[in-house]
This record gives C-alpha cells, sequence and structure tokens, in this order.
C-alpha cells in the first residue's frame, strides 16, 4: 500500500484550492466587463399624475446615460469611468462602484410619457406623465 507524505499532500490541495480560487476570480471578472456590476440608489416620488424618479450618479456625463421603457419599468444604464485610473500605483480604500451598471426602476401601474430629463449636481431626475 502506498502511503503519501503529509506535507506533500498538504501542498498539493494548497495549490489546487489556490488554481480554484484564481479560476473563480478570472471568471467573475470575465461576467462583470460583460454585465452590470452594479446598481446606483434611486428615489422614486409621485404626485398629481407625475412621476419623478432621481438616480444618484455621480461622474457619469449625461450623454452616457441609456434609458429603456420596459412593461412597468425604466431601466437606466451607463458606465461610470475611474477618474483616478491611469495616475495610481494602488488602491488604499475603494469604496465607491465604478464600471457597467444598470438599474431597473419598477412603475406604478398605468401608461407614462416623459416630461424631462436632467443631469444635475450628480443626479439623473427623470419626470415621467402618467396617461389617461
Amino acid at each position: 500500500m502506498f502511503r503519501r507524505n503529509p506535507t506533500d499532500w498538504m501542498w498539493a490541495e494548497a495549490i489546487g484550492l489556490v488554481e480554484r480560487a484564481e479560476g473563480l476570480q478570472r471568471q467573475f471578472f470575465r461576467l462583470a466587463r460583460s454585465t452590470a456590476a452594479w446598481e446606483p440608489p434611486a428615489d422614486v416620488f409621485e404626485g398629481d399624475g407625475e412621476i419623478a424618479i432621481v438616480v444618484a450618479l455621480p461622474g457619469v456625463a449625461e450623454d452616457d446615460v441609456e434609458l429603456d421603457a420596459e412593461p412597468g419599468a425604466i431601466v437606466v444604464r451607463a458606465q461610470r469611468p475611474q477618474p483616478l485610473a491611469g495616475s495610481c500605483r494602488g488602491v488604499r480604500q475603494l469604496e465607491i462602484p465604478y464600471g457597467r451598471f444598470e438599474r431597473r426602476i419598477a412603475l406604478p401601474a398605468g401608461v407614462y410619457e416623459p416630461v424631462s430629463r436632467a443631469l444635475t449636481h450628480g443626479c439623473l431626475i427623470l419626470r415621467l406623465r402618467r396617461l389617461g
């Protein structure tokens, strides 16, 4: 019967775990690049036949924001670039999310038409009017 050296076995297991972790990390970042990686916070206000939606988008240019209407929802998509990506050698703290995002915001029942869209002080403000 063949007996393994416990030290060799432990190293082999450790190397296998590291290889699996690296594979999962590569898979995660590949998926994150192709899909939305985070969701910005949003507030929805309703009154007098109108819906106002405020989405926090600091660092995002208004021309880069995509809006899509879906049944019962509005979808906000864009990408927030890292402002210092090329000038830093390391990261000490990273709390602000960057990269591609998508936020699906449910609307109350009804049919809506856009009234206005503005990016002010880092917030996207959408106004929708309820029809009928």
